[in-house]
């Protein structure tokens, strides 16, 4: 089998590539470890940028994502009770974020590409790379008992954190940067109604809170919790209880209840690979960075990342320029490592560290004031939640 680029990886990075590629004549294959059913039982945050909404448009797939996707203008912050609204709008001339869950984005890119007619490789087993620094690299894989190879000019390993393209190279060929936080996020999915129209992010002496939501009758919200917390230790009861602690007691009140859907602790880390690129194979999104989820950047970075190297590959073949391919990694990663920065000072913010004494609790607590008084700060909020040019 002969393509120009495989794409490892059918998640959103992988299927929003695939579609830029296809839309500019490139042939392309998506492979694909897992089944569709499972790609689409993960559960993602949901908190488009501006200029995601933008990249999905520019392909033809954002009707759904309009007609079911929130509006947000702005965010609540809540420190031990206090609440701060930040305006994204008024803070950035208007910008503004898209809530529209990440699974649901992920439906749209498959119905697109079945529409379309271009399959892809799902249940793809033993995926290996090969050649990646020669100039005929391919891809093997098992699929329905019967291994294939497939030889491109490039890979685009978009298979996540956990996947075969940045784990098949050596370790002398990465620099890694990397923070495990010492505690992780525990969410409940429910139908109800969402307590307000905008997210809330609560600090407490309890720990972290969030009130988000996917529409208008399904929320998702989260509690810090220890990082080896046993999910069948927290009924629903338990878990509305606590987060009812840790939020401001008028919402509290106002919050309606109901039996979870979906419910799992989340570990939380900062990481980054460096660089992106290894001779013909190139990596983009949680296959080359991992951001905590509370700036909301781990989605949108994938999607930056897909931006550019779309860019840089349809270079080459229009106008035989290898100069974006060249540029690929030092751009991204300029821009991943700004959104590293905002996602890393939104959580020392908001979260109660272990190892944390008074000194530090108190810098919380002027880093709020702060914030609570200065246009400058909450700008520089506002810029980095909408999202930085791209």
């Amino acid at each position: 089998m002969r393509t120009q680029v495989a794409i490892v990886g059918a998640g959103p990075a992988g299927l929003l590539l695939a579609a830029l590629l296809e839309q500019a004549g490139i042939d392309v294959l998506v492979l694909e470890r897992k089944s569709p059913d499972y790609v689409l039982s993960r559960i993602r945050a949901g908190v488009l940028e501006q200029g995601t909404v933008d990249l999905v448009d520019s392909i033809g797939v954002g009707t759904r994502m309009h007609a079911a996707g929130l509006p947000h203008t702005g965010i609540e912050l809540n420190f031990d009770g206090d609440p701060l609204r930040i305006d994204l709008a008024e803070r950035t001339g208007g910008k503004k974020v898209l809530v529209y869950g990440q699974t649901e984005l992920t439906r749209d890119l498959m119905a697109f590409r079945a529409a379309a007619g271009r399959a892809s490789v799902y249940e793809a087993e033993d995926v290996a790379l090969a050649g990646i620094d020669t100039a005929h690299p391919s891809v093997s894989y098992r699929h329905e008992g019967e291994t294939r190879s497939v030889r491109c000019d490039f890979i685009a390993g978009c298979d996540g954190f956990h996947g075969a393209s940045r784990a098949s190279l050596p370790a002398e060929a990465l620099t890694i940067f990397e923070r495990v936080y010492p505690f992780g996020w525990l969410g409940v999915m429910a139908d109800v109604p969402p307590v307000r129209d905008e997210l809330i992010y609560a600090h407490h002496a309890r720990g972290f809170a969030l009130c988000s939501m996917r529409s208008k009758t399904r929320v998702r919200c989260y509690i810090q919790c220890p990082v080896d917390t046993d999910v069948k230790a927290w009924s629903d009861e338990k878990f509305w209880d606590e987060l009812r602690r840790r939020i401001d007691p008028e919402v509290a009140e106002a919050m309606q209840t109901g039996p979870s859907i979906e419910k799992s602790v989340a570990p939380l880390r900062s990481f980054v690979a460096e660089p992106l690129r290894f001779g013909r194979l190139f990596l983009a999104g949680d296959a080359a960075h991992i951001v905590p989820p509370t700036g909301a950047k781990g989605l949108n970075l994938a999607a930056s990342d897909v931006r550019y190297l779309a860019e840089a590959l349809i270079e080459h073949y229009r106008d035989k320029s290898d100069a974006g391919l060249d540029n690929y990694s030092t751009r991204a990663l300029t821009r991943i490592w700004k959104a590293e920065r905002f996602s890393w000072w939104m959580t020392k913010l908001l979260h109660t560290f272990p190892e944390d004494g008074t000194f530090d609790r108190r810098i919380q607590r002027a880093e709020f004031e702060y914030l609570r008084g200065s246009v400058a700060a909450q700008t520089a909020l506002a810029e980095n939640y909408v999202g930085l040019p791209v």
